[in-house]
């Protein structure tokens, strides 16, 4: 018998626009109207999946879950100064997520990640002085509290990032600990707030900076505007766990740990055990608390937080990670075999540890600039990546293929550039952005809404596809034997199975599917690439870059 897939969308344009700034500057700023929601056409968007395969009523309850990060000041500016604030978040959110996973109208993610959006003189605000308090530039703690609830009532978690390795030199405690050791005061309860030394014993691979009017210095491995906080303080440990006891009980998700292994520089096992000190007290708070640790280093580096938490894979990150290999063609095998040792090994580490991949974040050169879209690379990256278990994360714009990259200048800034939403947006670039308009991306977010061939509505589909299948992102996991640019994985969970196979290769490829013994995967679920997948006679046909996802009849 003969089954085929199609994946039929028709996407309504977006019309509603930001009000824009005039000239001279009303003395009281109106801000923009926020975007309607858009309407259904008489066609309304859809994606067509075998009936017999759906799972439509499946609620996600756990973490595993799609998640997006958002550059929090170049995402969506509701006030027209240019900036992105949480109001232009709460004014996209059926942009994200419009509570439906079956509508076809949103891009469907299930989490959030807000860049830290705490009081801070910097555009990106990782050096924080009050971490208790909104920065007046992203809005008001309300304002937070309100798309708290927006996410909670559409099922979507919202995390913060929270750095707390270091703080901002214009922190308040920072100021205080300055003045004990200007006083001599080893008795103030600042005086040991930040990690510290004598000017004439400064460890070796450090850096310090003389505090004004001393002869001691503080540690600021990353800037001299952001000083280390001393985590053998008892004081320390307990503002930190205060800190996210705040936000907690505003409505946040969780948080993601910005520079965990900085904690105790080059002391790995120090750091692990402050992190499972942090994360035994927050789960004592909330058994269901998302969290994912930024520790940039190899897997044998990151194995030893996942007693505490789970990390990013770096791994499988970046122009050189297993994704972007696998996606060029150097063998889908690697990557899923990769994967299925991975997840046995931090399984082994923590009962509820899982793999959390990415492509690329707000430190790294944009996706699309190495995994090109016109190739097709960048969308056989996404089913690669996007049709896998754990908890992946999507980095703002990825959806439209936006570019940006450090470039000649070196600067952070051109990763992090304005969301080209095309429909009157008002926010702005970040200081010292300088990346070619020309080079950015072809067609605005406005435009690829309306089209049903564009790369925002093939990450729409892949979404949806995961959804309807959820065996995918939270079953037992079991490479299958491929063969170079073909390759793929099982996954079982509460009883039923899916098979995911992907064909990297500019070619069509076949694959037999009696070679998977222990299963009847009779049920071709979807398909999604360049061609459409057709299953005869118990062969798959897979076209060239292209990912069908099967299940077991009945």
């Amino acid at each position: 018998m003969k089954k085929t897939v199609s994946l039929l969308l028709c996407l309504a344009l977006v019309c509603a626009l930001f009000t824009g700034c005039g000239d001279s500057a009303p003395a009281a700023p109106t801000a923009p109207a926020a975007p309607e929601a858009p309407e259904a056409a008489d066609d309304s968007p859809e994606v067509r999946l075998d009936d017999s395969a759906l799972r439509s009523d499946f609620v996600c309850e756990d973490n595993n879950r799609v998640f997006y990060e958002i550059f929090v000041g170049s995402f969506s500016d509701s006030d027209g100064d240019g900036t992105g604030d949480l109001r232009g978040i709460i004014n996209r959110m059926d942009y994200l997520n419009d509570g439906d996973p079956n509508s076809g109208k949103s891009l469907g993610v299930e989490g959030l990640w807000l860049t830290p959006v705490f009081s801070s003189p910097s555009y990106h605000k990782y050096d924080v002085t009050d971490y208790y308090a909104i920065d007046p530039a992203f809005g008001t703690e309300a304002d937070l509290v309100e798309l708290c609830e927006l996410c909670e009532a559409r099922n979507v978690k919202l995390i913060l990032d929270l750095p707390i390795n270091h703080t901002g030199a214009q922190n308040e405690w920072f100021s205080a600990f300055a003045a004990a050791h200007r006083a001599g005061n080893t008795a103030d309860a600042y005086y040991d707030f930040y990690s510290w030394c004598p000017a004439d014993s400064i460890p070796a691979g450090r850096s310090f900076r003389p505090i004004d009017g001393t002869n001691d210095c503080y540690e600021c491995n990353f800037s001299g505007d952001m000083p280390e906080l001393n985590f053998d303080s008892e004081e320390v440990r307990a503002e930190v766990l205060s800190i996210a006891k705040y936000w907690l009980a505003r409505g946040v998700d969780g948080f993601r740990f910005d520079a965990v292994k900085y904690v105790y520089l080059g002391d790995h096992g120090s750091n692990a055990a402050f992190w499972q000190w942090y994360m035994d007290e927050l789960r004592a708070i909330d058994g269901s608390i998302y969290t994912v640790a930024e520790v940039w280093d190899t897997d044998g580096v990151t194995d030893q937080y996942f007693g505490a938490l789970n990390c990013f894979d770096f791994t499988v990150a970046q122009a050189e990670g297993l994704i972007a290999k696998a996606a060029a063609g150097s063998g889908v095998s690697n990557l899923t075999g990769y994967v299925e040792s991975y997840l046995d090994r931090v399984g082994s580490l923590r009962s509820d540890a899982t793999i959390v991949p990415f492509v690329s974040n707000h430190d790294m050169d944009r996706a699309a600039g190495f995994l090109s879209v016109s190739n097709g690379r960048m969308k056989m990256a996404a089913n690669l990546y996007l049709l896998g278990p754990g908890s992946p994360f999507l980095y703002y714009g990825e959806e439209l293929g936006v570019k940006g990259s450090r470039g000649s200048s070196n600067t952070d800034a051109n990763r992090r550039l304005a969301m080209p939403w095309g429909d009157g947006d008002t926010v702005a670039d970040p200081p010292g952005a300088d990346y070619p308009e020309t080079s950015r991306l072809a067609s605005t977010a406005a435009e690829q809404i309306a089209d049903p061939d564009s790369l925002y509505t093939y990450y729409k589909t892949l979404l949806m596809i995961r959804h309807a299948n959820p065996e995918i992102a939270r079953g037992t996991y079991h490479a299958l034997e491929g063969s170079g640019k073909l390759g793929g994985f099982v996954s079982e969970w509460e009883g039923s199975s899916v098979c995911v196979l992907h064909n990297a290769s500019q070619n069509a490829m076949d694959y037999d599917l009696s070679l998977i013994a222990g299963y009847d995967f009779s049920v071709l679920s979807a398909s999604i690439g360049q061609g459409e997948a057709v299953l005869e006679g118990g062969v798959l046909t897979l076209p060239p870059q292209t990912s069908a996802v099967l299940r077991e009849n009945g």
